[in-house]
């Protein structure tokens, strides 16, 4: 296992001995009583910085260590520790860039807890593009990518569920054997919960004995059960029914499994992770998903960034879709780059697969030009927008229809002010303004 450096920036030499005993075989320590000491071209693979270095607890010299090591490094998981707990203090460690802040004097069990989290974050970011041992690889570095990214690998070791929630096409079956492979060994189990009728779902996710229905001619092992020891990757969950969704609860509380037409209950370990591409919170208010089920399912949940709030991720993304293409490969270009990233993707990450897809069968030169991609996706794009694209009329104007038209679908869709300027992430008086300069009758449309 490769050698990893845990950075300690503390005056305390307890401290330091402590982390030095303590940290795994495959850690060490490199210890530093200042800022001013450590070595500005070290590499690191996580730190630890004390808050008060110089003994005097009115001083927090730890923030601006923090700053520093996050302007040199600007990926490293940093830790804050202090024994002081005041909340101010926390506040201001995490906006300077920590990750995480943990108490004085340290308990060992949460740094190796913290630093094994690390790790997985670690393996996930070095993860090549060809990994021959990976099933599924998460690509793309912004900062939206690197929080899923965060987020996955500090679920490692974490029994489950977990929530899955984002719009078709953002990878949330990705992220979840992301999830599983951090462990590995576990069995993995994937299902599309929309894809089994009701009547069935209950004998699939269970089991069922011989005779318990018409076509019962024999024992079968239900979903739960085949997965136990590993994860059971339920996707859609938005389509089970009511009364099944009081099932699975029931299996979520208490681990039983009961085959369909037996008395007797099997236990199964099996972490279950499901997804839904619908809002869970508003089927709960419109009385289409059990709140209690909703509570148990979200205390650990994922929240899958949209392509069109990521794309700086489109080079990388588009360019490993290319790479997949056996006979067909294809360079982009620049021009054709900067027009993927003016599209908007509803269909997301899926989306762009199928597009590079058809852009390396269609492109007649080894380089996929701006005109080869527009031959695509400029119908999506009139179909999306209700805007026609006349080129003649040169850029600018352009920009400005498709502004005027892309607002005033969203006062329409959300008729209010406030949701319209969050959704476009524009200030209100900006919004005021441009209603104002498009002549857009927003009262009329709420």
């Amino acid at each position: 296992m490769k050698t990893l450096t845990l950075l300690a920036v503390d005056d305390d030499d307890l401290i330091l001995q402590t982390l030095r005993i303590g940290l795994p075989q495959h850690w060490r320590l490199a210890a530093f009583n200042n800022i001013a000491s450590v070595p500005p071209n070290g590499e690191y693979s996580a730190a630890m910085v004390d808050m008060h270095l110089s003994g005097n607890t009115s001083r927090a010299e730890g923030l601006e260590v923090i700053r520093t090591l996050k302007e040199r490094m600007p990926y490293l998981e940093i830790i804050a520790m202090s024994g002081d707990l005041d909340r101010d203090l926390m506040e201001k460690c995490i906006r300077a860039g920590a990750s995480r802040y943990v108490a004085k004097p340290l308990n060992m069990d949460e740094v190796l807890l913290i630093l094994d989290k690390i790790e997985a974050l670690l393996l996930m970011q070095v993860a090549s593009f060809h990994h021959p041992d990976k099933k599924a690889v998460w690509i793309g570095n912004s900062l939206q990518s690197q929080e899923v990214k965060r987020q996955v690998a500090f679920l490692r070791g974490e029994p489950g569920p977990i929530l899955l929630e984002g719009e078709s096409g953002t990878g949330k079956e990705v992220v979840a054997q992301l999830i599983h492979e951090q462990e590995s060994g576990r069995p993995f189990i994937a299902v599309n919960v929309a894809a089994i009728p009701e009547n069935l779902f209950e004998s699939e996710l269970f089991g069922h004995v011989r005779g318990a229905f018409t076509g019962a001619d024999q024992n079968k092992i239900g979903l739960a059960e085949a997965a136990h020891g590993g994860d059971l990757f339920l996707d859609e969950i938005e389509g089970l029914s009511l009364p099944l969704q009081v099932k699975l609860l029931r299996f979520l509380e208490s681990g039983e499994v009961r085959r369909v037409g037996s008395k007797d209950v099997i236990r199964s370990t099996t972490r279950v992770i499901v997804a839904s591409n619908r809002n869970l919170e508003k089927m709960v208010e419109e009385k289409k998903f059990r709140e209690d089920l909703l509570w148990r399912l979200s205390s650990k949940k994922i929240v899958m960034p949209p392509l069109r709030d990521r794309k700086d991720d489109i080079v990388d993304l588009a360019t490993w879709f290319l790479s997949l293409e056996r006979y067909h490969k294809k360079e982009l270009t620049s021009e054709a780059i900067e027009a993927m990233k003016q599209y908007n993707w509803p269909g997301n990450v899926r989306e762009l697969r199928r597009v590079c897809e058809q852009l390396a069968l269609i492109s007649p030169l080894p380089v996929i030009r701006r005109e080869d991609v527009l031959r695509i996706i400029q119908p999506r794009f009139e179909a999306d927008s209700g805007v026609t694209l006349d080129f003649s009329m040169g850029l600018d104007k352009m920009i400005q229809n498709f502004e005027q038209a892309a607002i005033a679908q969203a006062l329409k869709k959300f008729g209010d002010i406030e949701e319209v300027s969050r959704q476009l992430g524009i200030s209100r008086s900006s919004l005021y303004k441009r209603i104002k300069d498009f002549n857009i009758d927003w009262k009329s449309n709420s």
